[in-house]
Parts: C-alpha cells; structure tokens; sequence
C-alpha cells in the first residue's frame, strides 16, 4: 500500500511556528515516526508552500496511489482548484489538520475540499495524520 502525505503552505515551520497551536515537534521528526509506526505501508511526503504544486502532486500520484492525507493549511479555505484536483482523481483522499479549524477563526470553519475527500480529521495534533493513515488500513 502507498499512502503520500501533502503539507502546504507554512507547515514546513511545524516545531517552531506557534507551539501553543501546532506543537513543538517539527513534521520531518513526525514523519519518521509514522514510517516506523506502519511498516506495513510505504509512506511517501511532500511539503510545498506553493498552490500548484499541490496540484500538481494530486495529479501525478492520483491515479496510482492507494491514498492521499492531504493537510494543504490556509489553501483548505480558499483554493477551488485544489478541491477541483482532488475531485479529479481516483485515489481517496482524507484532510486533515492538527488543529480543530472549527475552534478557530471563521474563516478556517469552511473547507473547499471536505465534500471531495473521504473523510476530515481535525483537532488531534499531529496525531490527525496517523489516524487518517489508519483509515486506510
């Protein structure tokens, strides 16, 4: 089984953009965890701050991956396009967000993406990303 992890924008900061909201521990570090935790699954990452480059990744493992966590950070709540890539592929594909959005700002409380994926995990840290994995399984 291949499971590809999409990070957007700012998310590369994780471990040391605002701890009280996102923790202490920087992605790479919880990444390496994840990798040991399923063994079982190829677990492939991707961090972009740039809108077309997801695009562009949801196109490329789209159609030959078994899944997608996808946690594309401010562009969940503005970016048609990338609800649109999602809605394209074939592969499912599960948001998620360490924070709960809907505990947040209004803005953060609408998703573009959420009817285009299989399901939305929010509020578990980075935790959000090991459950949307086990979904998969």
């Amino acid at each position: 089984m291949r499971i590809l992890l999409i990070n957007g924008p700012n998310l590369n900061l994780l471990g040391i953009r605002e701890p009280g909201i996102y923790g202490d521990k920087g992605f790479e570090n919880y990444f390496a965890e994840l990798v040991e935790t399923f063994p079982e699954v190829e677990l492939n990452y991707f961090q972009t701050n740039h809108e077309g480059s997801i695009i562009d990744k949801l196109h490329e493992v789209g159609f030959s991956f078994d899944g997608i966590v996808i946690n594309a950070g401010a562009y969940t709540h503005t970016s048609v396009g990338i609800a649109d890539a999602i809605a394209a592929i074939d592969t499912p594909v599960v948001e998620v967000h360490i924070s709960n959005i809907h505990a947040r700002e209004v803005f953060r409380h609408q998703s573009f993406m959420a009817k285009n994926c299989m399901g939305v995990i929010c509020g578990f840290g980075l935790t959000s990303y090991r459950l949307a994995v086990q979904s998969f399984l």
